[in-house]
């Protein structure tokens, strides 16, 4: 049997010499570039899974990354937590070619309301920094792009049908970065726009039923109750999968407020929860990141 590519690469006995403690392992190329940044709550653990692969298809990741690195470099930390923080800020800081997951975090999203003159302005963004002069509230950012995109846009549609949308003529001045949308309505009721920002605080889903409500009055909102309904349904589980989850973070932070910037999100969690559990799968994996 053939001495294995792992350790031809590494020593037959680097595996052995790893503490069974929590950590983060770097994978270098021969310049000493980092190719992908792992955490594993058993060093020794994880390092033998890497040793032992293969080029099966459950192991391709783990041979690739084997075959094409040059060094290996393993820091133990005092917790899973510090590893998660660790991996985290190195992954974001240094976007390693073989790393995707919150690789991204300028790509999170983030939804704002604000009142000008007689208008109520509805954004959504990865870009809040650019719309100061607006004045937003905002909230977010949300790791998913697909979903934060789908519940503005639905939350959109059903406010079409209970205020007056205003023309792209009539907005403000603003800017106009790729994959941003910014909507002006007139005669929004206050009291609905108060619920929507406690809705999407993530405080209370209490507010969607005052939405229905509203729906019911619109006869417009009557003959389409069935895409009312899709909309309505998008919403509530934007609540629970985003909304929610973030306020509680946020809370558990002791952060007062609805908001917290891209590069701060991931780490957020980390910390609120202590596991990669509550990080969702981000969309950005899937989009090209020169897209913003």
């Amino acid at each position: 049997m053939g001495v294995k590519l792992f350790d031809r690469k590494f020593g037959a006995e680097f595996v052995e010499t790893l503490p069974a403690s929590p950590g983060i392992y770097l994978f270098r190329d021969d310049e000493d570039r980092v190719l992908y940044v792992g955490k594993a709550v058993n060093l020794r653990k994880r390092l033998f899974g890497y040793r032992n692969a293969s080029r099966r298809k459950a192991h391709r990741k783990m041979y690739k990354l084997v075959r094409v690195a040059a060094k290996l470099e393993v820091r133990e930390l005092d917790s899973e937590r510090d590893a998660l923080l660790a991996e985290n800020e190195l992954i974001r800081s240094l976007r390693p070619p073989h790393n995707v997951d919150g690789a991204y975090s300028f790509l999170y999203p983030a939804i704002g309301i604000s009142r000008r003159n007689e208008h109520d302005l509805f954004c959504f963004t990865t870009h809040p920094e650019m719309y100061t002069k607006l004045d937003f509230q905002w909230y977010g950012s949300f790791r998913s792009r697909h979903r934060a995109k789908e519940a503005f846009d639905m939350l959109i549609e059903t406010l079409m049908l209970l205020a007056h949308a205003e023309p792209r003529s009539r907005l403000p001045p603003h800017p106009r970065p790729v994959g941003s949308r910014l909507v002006a309505f007139r005669r929004l009721d206050p009291e609905l726009r108060s619920q929507i920002e406690t809705f999407l605080a993530g405080k209370a889903e209490a507010p969607l039923a005052a939405l229905a409500e509203s729906l019911l009055e619109k006869p417009r909102a009557r003959r389409d109750a069935e895409r009312v309904q899709e909309c309505l349904r998008c919403l509530r589980s934007f609540y629970e999968t985003d909304l929610r989850k973030l306020h509680d973070a946020l809370s558990s932070a002791g952060l007062a407020g609805t908001f917290v910037a891209q590069q701060e999100r991931d780490a957020l969690f980390i910390r609120s929860n202590g596991t990669r559990s509550t990080l969702e799968q981000p969309e950005a994996v899937r989009e090209d990141p020169s897209r913003r």
